[in-house]
């Protein structure tokens, strides 16, 4: 362990007296507790492309960043393929801007779960061509092809597309970020299921024993009190959260090609913003802390998730921004517990981003992760409360969980 680290984990050993430090144990990953390197692609609606992954140097210090992980004692991550990267030409898959972070990971021992569509794709593609969905497919067979090669005897976890929902409302909807459409939401919504699809069916082909990764927001929409007329329109934007995984495993428009299957694990993307009262104009929802009255234990939310699908859930990214950050993450972990305490096999937490990184919009610094900055050579300053918080509730060794390959 560098020096650096071990200061900060030597000043992180003295456990809050709220919880017993004990480690949590996953069935399904290499560990419980994880860390979401933001790997954001879509163009904005000023027309600049992100490129989280470049801006944080990840790409650059791959190794170094995943050595930290194992330093602390999480074996798990999320990470992301770029699309705009690896097709610059139709057909054409060149990818030099993933092998490093493969071979990293490779190296390093670390489970990865790949993104290979976060919210961006290459200028040239159409995502309402009906074209998209075959094309979307061939680029996840070339993906698949790599993950054979570079590490033949892993079992690979893969995310064909994140949050499909966000993009669609976002994108198809609104108009905020690629494709840049207004009331378009469900089209696209369909596009992209179809295209999920296609992929996960070139990924089992090509990797017999990949597991398949859905993530998706994790909301809770409730009528204002004041507004009872609302009560049902209240309850239809709550489970429009599931239209995305009804239509991946048939439950919703069939003729897309869903199929129970293609639900393998599924991860739920929960934020300090994701509850709120209805309002019919989004902007102008007011939304939920977790002391309010009306606020929904995250042990519901798990629970009904559960219910619905009978799959196993993880937390595939949750995190808050400055001196809230411990505190949202024990307040998640205490739903986590009380949820697997009711049976719900919540099999880990991804703390997302694990890198804190600049604004979509306004390039502000937003201290959201647990690491900061980039040093020369890579290094860069862990936010020790925040571990401190990781260390009570059990985040205790890099030999902790399920192996799995």
């Amino acid at each position: 362990m560098n020096a650096e680290l071990g200061e900060m984990v030597d000043m992180a050993v003295s456990y809050p007296s709220h919880v017993a430090a004990q480690p949590m144990v996953s069935e399904l990953f290499r560990s419980f507790f994880q860390g979401g390197f933001e790997c954001s692609t879509q163009r904005l609606r000023a027309g600049r492309r992100l490129d989280v992954i470049d801006a944080t140097a990840h790409d650059r210090f791959a190794l170094q960043d995943y050595t930290r992980l194992r330093e602390i004692g999480m074996q798990t991550a999320r990470d992301g393929f770029r699309w705009h990267l690896i097709e610059h030409t139709p057909g054409e898959y060149d990818f030099r801007s993933v092998l490093p972070m493969l071979r990293a990971a490779r190296q390093t021992g670390m489970q990865i779960i790949w993104d290979l569509c976060h919210y961006g794709w290459p200028d040239f593609v159409d995502v309402f061509s009906p074209e998209f969905p075959d094309q979307f497919g061939r680029y996840a067979a070339a993906c698949a092809a790599v993950l054979a090669q570079e590490n033949p005897d892993a079992t690979p976890f893969v995310c064909p597309i994140n949050e499909i929902s966000f993009l669609t409302w976002a994108g198809g909807d609104v108009g905020y970020l690629n494709p840049f459409a207004h009331g378009r939401g469900l089209e696209l919504k369909m596009q992209l299921v179809q295209a999920a699809l296609k992929a996960t069916d070139s990924l089992r082909r090509v990797l017999p024993n990949v597991r398949i990764v859905y993530a998706e927001p994790l909301l809770s929409s409730r009528w204002h009190p004041d507004r009872p007329h609302e009560e049902e329109l209240a309850r239809a934007e709550h489970l429009g959260q599931y239209q995305t995984l009804d239509m991946l495993s048939g439950r919703l428009h069939p003729e897309l090609g869903g199929f129970p299957d293609a639900l393998d694990i599924v991860g739920l993307n929960y934020y300090p913003y994701n509850q709120w009262f209805f309002h019919p104009h989004a902007h102008e929802r007011e939304h939920l802390p977790t002391e309010h009255a009306f606020h929904r234990p995250l042990d519901d939310l798990l629970n009904e998730v559960y219910a619905r699908y009978g799959r196993p859930l993880f937390l595939s990214e949750t995190g808050t921004e400055g001196e809230a950050r411990s505190v949202w993450f024990r307040g998640v972990m205490d739903g986590i517990r009380r949820a697997r305490a009711q049976g719900t096999p919540v099999e880990g937490v991804c703390l997302y981003p694990i890198l804190n990184h600049a604004g979509w919009d306004d390039d502000r610094h937003c201290p959201n992760g647990l690491w900061d900055g980039c040093g020369p050579g890579g290094e860069r300053h862990i936010y020790a409360p925040l571990l401190q918080e990781l260390r009570a509730q059990g985040l205790a060794g890099a030999e902790q969980g399920h192996q799995v390959g």
